[in-house]
């Protein structure tokens, strides 16, 4: 079997959008979870396959490189595939086509398959059905540490919703961007658009936690810090966001 990129368009809607008619950041970032969710289904190891085997997919890291965003009604074509894989570790990359065929998006993320029972990483090599990979990678990464925030002044608070809670029954991979987003000036956010995003994920949250985001922002570039408070204190992800 030789393995190929899966392809898939996407209209963008309305009500998906922001105030600039830009796609919203965290519908991107979900758009993305479904096709590598319905890709991973076709080649027999998404869903169903970690249920009937008590495993689960976690992001550990995730980079995007964003030309610009998608507009209100434009068809885009996303392309997924399995780019890379090691004993812990399985790699997917991504790229999105505007409605001129151009690419106007990139990104690359790793998982680790997590046994549920134990909560702890199992081989990906070991325990995957398909040995298959696309060769490619959209972003040439080795998904550097994201840096510590060293100003702690500008704290966002808030607590993890129901809605922000996916179906490991922890705080979604696409929200934490979104949080980082929200962190940041609303005027500045009238005139600039993220042109390169780095999650370094690190801790699960739950629902009802306490969060604090903290914020170092220098000109055109972000540092968050996203963090629980209060009894049980620990960082669940870093983010940093380059905006243009």
């Amino acid at each position: 079997m030789i393995l190929e990129k899966y392809a898939k368009q996407y209209t963008i809607r309305s009500y998906e959008c922001d105030c600039n008619n830009n796609l919203r950041i965290l519908t991107l970032m979900n758009i993305l979870q479904d096709i590598a969710d319905e890709n991973a289904g076709l080649l027999g190891f998404g869903l169903d396959f970690c249920i009937n085997n008590g495993l689960t997919w976690v992001g550990t890291n995730y980079i995007l490189e964003i030309d610009r965003l998608p507009k209100i009604h434009e068809t885009i074509k996303i392309v997924t595939w399995p780019s890379a894989r090691n004993k812990l570790s399985a790699y997917r990359d991504f790229e999105v086509f505007g409605e001129d065929n151009k690419s106007i998006i990139k990104a690359t993320s790793e998982w680790a398959l997590i046994s549920l029972a134990r909560r702890r990483p199992v081989s990906v090599i070991d325990n995957l059905p398909i040995k298959d990979i696309v060769e490619f990678r959209a972003i040439d990464t080795d998904f550097p540490k994201i840096p510590e925030v060293e100003e702690l002044e500008n704290q966002y608070k808030f607590r993890v919703r129901f809605d922000d809670i996916d179906i490991n029954k922890h705080i979604n991979n696409a929200v934490y961007i979104l949080w980082a987003c929200e962190a940041v000036d609303s005027q500045f956010r009238l005139s600039h658009n993220p042109a390169k995003i780095s999650i370094n994920f690190k801790k699960e949250g739950f629902i009802g936690e306490k969060i604090m985001v903290v914020t170092e922002q220098k000109s055109a570039n972000s540092l968050h810090s996203i963090r629980t408070y209060g009894e049980d204190e620990r960082e669940l992800a870093r983010v940093q966001i380059e905006w243009k």
